[in-house]
């Protein structure tokens, strides 16, 4: 996620639960008009494409779409949105959700826009409570298949079962369109997607099917783009692993920051944040993915929160030296709170540059039986909302990145395959919601709603929860947004959220104003860090937890070739020749690779080994980035280089 660290910030929750995360894992006021990008503003109606009439190039409700395939289905939205896509424009922004959100071609306002959103989660990063049928086939088989590396294990020596094809077949089915048209019809504005590092590669030991999702996740940018949702793309997966969960890649122990090559994952992480930076921050990407969460869930209780700082201020001027500076020059940056709650955030790096705080508020994973009524949950998320207030004004823009419908912890794998529990009751009515009375999906809908109308800029986790491939069903249901939807015990219209916990008699606290200081959003003062605070977190950072000093330990040497990721293919020639994947063509640096030689410990399992010699790098280390600098609206891309 120059000056800004986007801080997505957790909230601190009344004494009575912990939040912890997984580790398992009628139309509104019509939009304003567009500021910057392609394509007018306004619902253009029904428009045919010129190359063949048959096919629309844009619709409302009830029009009828084509897919890449062939395939048709209605559109349906009752909330005033369109879709626009043209083969002779292909990054054009005109599209728009529901009539309450700017279009793509306008800038979002964090004074009064909200976000409404949902996670694409086990998409792109598997987890095997939303994708249980791809774990089932390997239980109890010779590899004990717990997480995404031990599943490509499995897969890679399953040849004659699709090998890793199957997770290809995967990234191909499992999200389409038509899912995306729906959240659109949702009333629903933003996706917050999980992407690997493996999108861009692997190195010599990892298991993982490299480089194949990206085609996906571009092909998801499209349909972002094609209906107007905003992307929080969110970096989920770190080498060494940040948090030892099932969906940071491989569960068990923190390499990342962390043990003998603690320092060296850092550095391999950092070019990873560098190239994803650099693709979205093209301008023909800019706008479909105005956020990137650099470091999902990292546990600052292993890690240390000061080393963390030092890595995310790091980040912040990498950034920020590619984007330059101020709204409108790259993605807000959007960092994780570690579990550590929103009041040890306040004042974090002021006159950062569009950090934003992200929090994943659960009630699944606190420890408790979950066998109160679900009327209480309702009352105690609405706790939530004075907290988050609070972190609006004394840190700048906050956010759910996750939360959900659990109340408990039960769902097939949902606290990892093989494990148990904590949940007292019988948990095989919560698997099954086939069995809910009326009573029960509307205390469902009431919990959801005011978590909804507490944390106010919020992303459901998660859209979609694929079937159990013993039962057929969903077997985890109070974590599908979608399945929801469909029997009754989401909202049709988030907007009808609000009020809810003043309705319940749980309000109370402060409502946030709006009104966040000019540097909190990119303007005056944005990217001026204090001299202090870029002294107290210094890069390298001045020890690693469990290994001490970073001078000692293995690192590797920047002399390595990058690997960018590859655009679309695209025929419009007037756009064809205009993006390459590297926004900032100043950013000549090369990637970090291993010092010839050297003999280093596994990446991933580097806590109680001893550091060996010739492996620090000291000789070729990367240049330093220029400071940020404060730049003009861009208009082109030469606009924002950076300087």
């Amino acid at each position: 996620m120059a000056a800004l660290i986007i801080l997505i910030v957790a909230v601190i929750v009344p004494i009575y639960f912990t939040v912890i995360k997984k580790n398992n894992k009628s139309t509104g006021a019509a939009a304003p008009a567009h500021t910057t990008g392609s394509g007018g503003g306004g619902n253009p109606g029904n428009s045919s494409n010129p190359n063949n009439p048959h096919t629309l190039i844009t619709g409302g409700d009830g029009s009828l779409v084509t897919t890449s395939d062939g395939s048709t289905f209605t559109y349906v939205n009752k909330f005033g949105g369109f879709w626009y896509d043209d083969p002779k424009d292909p990054f054009n922004d005109n599209a728009q959700p529901n009539s309450w959100t700017p279009p793509l071609n306008t800038t979002w306002d964090w004074s009064k826009d909200k976000v409404y959103g949902v996670n694409l989660g086990g998409w792109f990063v598997i987890e095997p409570f939303i994708t249980p049928y791809l774990f089932e086939k390997y239980v109890n088989q010779s590899i004990n298949v717990v997480d995404e590396w031990t599943l490509s294990q499995a897969m890679a020596a399953d040849t004659a079962g699709g090998g890793l094809q199957q997770l290809e077949d995967h990234y191909n089915t499992f999200i389409t369109e038509q899912d995306i048209a729906e959240i659109a019809g949702a009333g629903l504005n933003w996706i917050r997607v999980p992407i690997p590092f493996w999108a861009i590669d692997k190195w010599d030991g990892e298991p993982f099917l490299d480089k194949v999702c990206w085609k996906y996740i571009l092909r998801l940018f499209g349909w972002a783009r094609k209906y107007g949702l905003r992307v929080n793309l969110d970096l989920h997966t770190i080498p060494g692993s940040q948090n030892g969960y099932n969906h940071s890649g491989k569960s068990g122990q923190i390499d990342f920051m962390n043990g003998v090559m603690g320092m060296a994952n850092a550095q391999r992480t950092l070019d990873y944040i560098r190239i994803i930076t650099e693709f979205i921050s093209q301008p023909q990407y800019a706008h479909v993915v105005p956020m990137f969460g650099i470091i999902n869930e990292v546990l600052f209780t292993t890690i240390g929160k000061d080393q963390i700082t030092s890595f995310y201020l790091q980040v912040h001027e990498m950034i920020r030296g590619i984007t330059g500076i101020g709204e409108g020059h790259g993605p807000y940056i959007s960092i994780h709170e570690g579990f550590q709650g929103v009041a040890s955030f306040a004042g974090f790096l002021p006159n950062s540059d569009r950090i934003a705080l992200d929090v994943h508020p659960y009630f699944a994973f606190g420890g408790g039986s979950g066998s109160d009524p679900i009327s209480s949950y309702s009352t105690m998320a609405c706790g939530w909302g004075p907290d988050m207030n609070t972190s609006q004004t004394a840190f700048g823009v906050t956010a759910a990145g996750e939360f959900s419908n659990g109340f408990n912890d039960c769902g097939l794998y949902l606290t990892g395959v093989g494990n148990s529990h904590t949940y007292t009751g019988d948990c095989s009515k919560w698997q099954d919601a086939s069995t809910w009375d009326q009573s029960t999906k509307d205390d469902l809908k009431t919990f959801a709603m005011a978590s909804m109308d507490a944390l106010q800029n919020w992303f459901f986790w998660t859209w979609k929860v694929g079937n159990s491939s013993t039962t057929n069903s969903v077997q985890s249901p109070l974590w599908s947004y979608k399945l929801g939807l469909e029997n009754g015990w989401m909202p049709t219209d988030p907007r009808a959220a609000l009020g809810t916990c003043q309705g319940l008699g749980a309000g109370g606290g402060t409502p946030f104003n709006g009104q966040y200081e000019s540097w909190q959003t990119g303007g005056a003062g944005a990217g001026s860090i204090a001299a202090a605070s870029t002294a107290q977190f210094p890069w390298p950072p001045t020890s690693i937890a469990g290994a001490g000093d970073p001078a000692t330990l293995p690192t590797y040497t920047p002399t390595g070739t990058v690997s960018t990721l590859p655009p679309p293919t695209v025929t419009a020639p007037a756009t064809a020749a205009a993006i390459n994947g590297w926004f900032d063509a100043q950013d000549t640096a090369l990637a970090y690779t291993t010092v010839a030689g050297c003999k280093y410990p596994d990446a991933w399992n580097a806590l109680d080994v001893a550091v060996p010699p010739v492996c620090t790098g000291t000789g070729a280390k990367r240049a330093a980035l220029p400071e940020p600098a404060i730049t003009s609206l861009p208009m082109a891309r030469a606009a924002v280089k950076r300087t």
